[in-house]
């Protein structure tokens, strides 16, 4: 039978009985509400902000981009964002492509913990990673204070510049990029790098010619999400740019905020335009590249029969795992040795070993405390929500194949591609005033946050989802809508129960995306609304580097143990839901 599934033919091929069609309202509420909640996250803010550039009474008018263009510090700060985003980028893609090659296409073991460690960076928070980096390279460190190699007190501190920020932004996203690379080195054909060693060609020339080129579409989308989210970082250039004087664009508008509020809105606005401007034209260039170069992967076939490494297995393997300590393993015990420590420059002993600086922001600091609970509830509401959209919404867009759900997939993409910044302040400008109608006014609340972190990391629950619902077979719901079952039965007992495990894991990277999050929240919050990324901002701006070192510990060690946890998950999920699973 032609378009049967089971011995059922497909939905749009069947007679709807009546009993059936009463159900369809349903259907058509529970649509109509997705794509409201969508066009309230994604859409209205960016229209906001447009609207301030285009309409005559808006705050970004002719003259407020005259005095922005006008301004030294706007072109300066752009320079430099163009700086640590292109190196940062050069690095990230550089470390990204040459590390999955070396895992995918050779017969080194332990290839499982490798991964796990090399994308655990990505999942800690930038501002966390900069301290940690910070705390093992500064004077103070205790660490080198142990190995008596720490330079004197007072000394600069060598990751305070560019090229600092650069080194740390090519660890933060080395693993996104080897996540990308890996993705596609698992579709490259056998028999094309069969053929070549066949053909006399060596290991060297195979890669050269045949595995680069056919990397080449991963490694350009790779490249342009990178240059997006280095240009867009915020964590790392505050920690490390701010105290040598370098500001980059969103450095420059927390600034701008901090001193002058709502007063430097037209200023900041302009800002967070040119920001997005300059990420359009890095996604821009990818699509252009990508059109030039070609190389499609048409088929599937068995994976790449791995390189034998013989008699350099070992130092290959042992070149990996010093990788590993060297971004992960010694920052993060810098970190740790740190919140140890009484205070600055005080060398790390049995005598002076403490646990004070734990009980001082988990007990004693008001703001520390309002902030563990603020985001918590806030990442816990955030991936909640996410979830239970994420379910009706991935329905639509991945077995209803028209041109609005595709329109819809796009639009949820639109404030996660964005830099943060920019959503940042579409979402000041939007609720700056009460809310129409309700007369509700979320502005300096932490209400603001939330709709933040929704419209930002819905995406995030989102893309899991739609790769759920496209390895589930639907024969079960369409035999349900023959049965007589309506959309939302069918909904809650059939198509949520099949994709839950995949849209769960989709709220986990929700809530360790936002838990210690900072782009947004630096620009957002006000006194009771503060988040962790936020108090660890202000200790370490208040040199209270040990205080920021404890908080900063805790987050880490929740990320390993979530990351772990959900590994439990992992044999009911489709591959690549969990980026740090092999």
């Amino acid at each position: 039978m032609a378009g049967s599934i089971g011995g059922v033919r497909n939905s749009s091929d069947l007679v709807i009985p009546a009993s059936i069609k009463r159900g369809f309202p349903s259907e058509w509420v529970l649509t109509g509400l997705v794509v409201a909640i969508v066009v309230i996250l994604s859409i209205l803010p960016m229209l906001r902000l447009v609207q301030e550039i285009i309409a005559p009474g808006g705050r970004l008018s002719i003259a407020a981009v005259e005095a922005g263009l006008s301004n030294p510090a706007t072109w300066t700060a752009t320079w430099h964002s163009l700086v640590v985003g292109f190196g940062g980028t050069a690095l990230a893609v550089l470390f990204g492509t040459a590390v999955p090659i070396l895992i995918s296409l050779t017969d080194v073991r332990g290839r499982s913990a490798f991964v796990l460690c090399f994308v655990t960076p990505l999942m800690i928070a930038p501002q966390v990673t900069a301290l940690a980096w910070l705390q093992l390279f500064g004077p103070a460190s205790p660490l080198l204070k142990l190995l008596g190699i720490a330079p004197p007190l007072g000394s600069r501190n060598p990751l305070y510049s560019a090229q600092g920020i650069i080194l740390l932004l090519g660890v933060q996203y080395g693993p996104l990029v080897f996540l990308m690379v890996r993705a596609g080195l698992r579709k490259l054909p056998r028999e094309l790098v069969e053929a070549g060693l066949a053909g006399g060609a060596s290991r060297w020339t195979v890669l050269r010619t045949i595995v680069l080129p056919l990397m080449t579409p991963s490694i350009i989308g790779a490249s342009a999400l990178v240059f997006v989210s280095c240009v867009g970082n915020f964590g790392i250039p505050a920690f490390l740019g701010i105290p040598a004087n370098y500001l980059v664009l969103p450095t420059l508008i927390y600034q701008r905020l901090a001193g002058a509020g709502p007063s430097a809105l037209a200023e900041v606005a302009f800002l967070s335009v040119l920001i997005g401007v300059i990420a359009m034209v890095g996604i821009v260039a990818q699509d252009i590249i990508s059109r030039r170069r070609d190389y499609r992967i048409a088929t599937t076939s068995l994976p790449v029969e791995p390189f034998e490494l013989g008699r350099y297995r070992v130092l290959v393997e042992a070149i990996m795992w010093l990788i590993i300590c060297a971004i992960l393993v010694l920052p993060m015990l810098g970190l740790f040795l740190t919140s140890l420590v009484p205070g600055y420059g005080i060398p790390l002993s049995f005598k002076t070993v403490t646990l004070s600086n734990y009980s001082f922001v988990l007990f004693d600091h008001a703001a520390a405390k309002s902030a563990f609970f603020n985001s918590s509830v806030l990442s816990v509401a955030a991936a909640v929500f996410a979830v239970l959209v994420a379910v009706p919404l991935g329905y639509f867009i991945a077995w209803r194949t028209s041109w609005w759900s595709k329109v819809l997939n796009l639009t949820v993409e639109l404030p996660y591609a964005l830099p943060g910044v920019v959503l940042a302040i579409a979402a000041l400008l939007m609720f700056l005033k009460p809310i129409p109608l309700i007369d509700l006014r979320i502005y300096n609340t932490v209400w603001i946050i939330l709709y933040a972190y929704l419209a930002r990391f819905m995406v995030l629950a989102l893309r899991p989802t739609v790769s759920g619902f496209h390895q589930i077979d639907r024969s079960l719901e369409e035999a349900a809508q023959v049965a007589g079952a309506g959309f939302v039965m069918r909904l809650r007992t059939i198509i949520f129960p099949m994709v839950a495990p995949v849209a769960v894991a989709g709220g986990l990277l929700i809530f360790m995306t936002a838990f210690s999050e900072l782009t947004v929240s630096a620009l957002l919050w006000a006194s009771g609304s503060e988040t962790i990324g936020v108090v660890i901002f202000s200790f370490e701006q208040g040199g209270d580097s040990s205080y920021a070192a404890a908080i900063s510990t805790m987050t880490v060690a929740l990320t390993l143990l979530l990351m772990l946890a959900s590994n439990f998950l992992a044999r009911h999920l489709p591959n690549g839901v969990l980026p740090w699973r092999d």
